[in-house]
């Protein structure tokens, strides 16, 4: 099919509190990420500090959107901790134009892990009362979208990459979705 390689991950740690996942063409979405390397680099040389969630979500916002007439064939979900130690999730669309959303994919299981996500995330036509989901639930739930997903979608590939933001960084798990 057209899965080239079945260990390349698809997220990029932007920041010890940022993670950018992108979809899409692989050249593209590797010079998209230098091209943001680089730019942290210089904020991080001239500020002295690490750029801020919220200021990252508009530089890829800006990055894609000077690409506008030629863009980058990637499609991207940053997720990271706001400076009120909350969670942020942005969405994008090629060009730049982004929102904040409580979740958010992107890539070929997409159309599977959203009504999902509205579901069990957002709460869209259930009656039970919203709370705040601990993150070891939220790891289930994402397993479960995935394992979801991968059933349906041939391109989802045999294995999800999830990595857990807190305040503390970033940790990484892998989870197996096929054993056949």
């Amino acid at each position: 099919y057209e899965i080239l390689s079945r260990n390349v991950s698809k997220l990029h740690p932007l920041t010890e509190r940022c993670v950018l996942g992108s979809a899409g063409c692989k050249t593209d979405v590797d010079q998209l990420r230098s091209v943001l390397d680089i730019k942290m680099k210089v904020y991080q040389h001239n500020h002295r500090k690490p750029m801020a969630t919220p200021s990252v979500a508009q530089m890829l916002g800006n990055t894609l959107y000077m690409k506008r007439f030629f863009p980058y064939y990637s499609f991207n979900v940053l997720a990271g901790i706001d400076s009120e130690g909350k969670g942020a999730v942005y969405s994008y669309d090629a060009i730049g134009s982004f929102e904040r959303t409580p979740f958010s994919a992107s890539g070929s299981g997409q159309s599977f892990l959203i009504p999902l996500m509205d579901n069990v995330i957002s709460h869209k036509n259930r009656c039970d009362e919203q709370r705040d989901l601990p993150v070891e639930e939220v790891v289930e739930i994402v397993k479960d979208a995935f394992l979801t997903a991968g059933e349906r979608d041939i391109y989802t590939g045999d294995a999800v990459e999830i990595k857990i933001i807190t305040k503390e960084g970033i940790r990484t798990e892998m989870f197996n979705l096929k054993a056949d």
